[in-house]
């Protein structure tokens, strides 16, 4: 069996803390082979937002589809 060695970066911490202003700048600087993963939120876009590129914004409904 062929084994993947593809590592799991997580960056984490509370909310206005700058995670996504060193991702930003990261993915700037460095040459890599790296892809950033998106999440799907409930939640109405924020000011400045763009939908596929912050969060996939979905409806509760397609939410709970996803989910079964």
């Amino acid at each position: 069996m062929k084994q993947n060695k593809a590592k799991l970066i997580i960056f984490t911490g509370p909310s206005g803390v700058g995670k996504g202003t060193m991702l930003a700048d990261f993915f700037k600087r460095v040459d890599h082979n790296i892809v950033y993963s998106i999440s799907n939120t409930t939640r109405t876009p924020r000011d400045g937002e763009i939908n596929g590129m912050h969060y996939f914004f979905i409806s509760k409904d397609e939410f709970e589809q996803m989910i079964k």
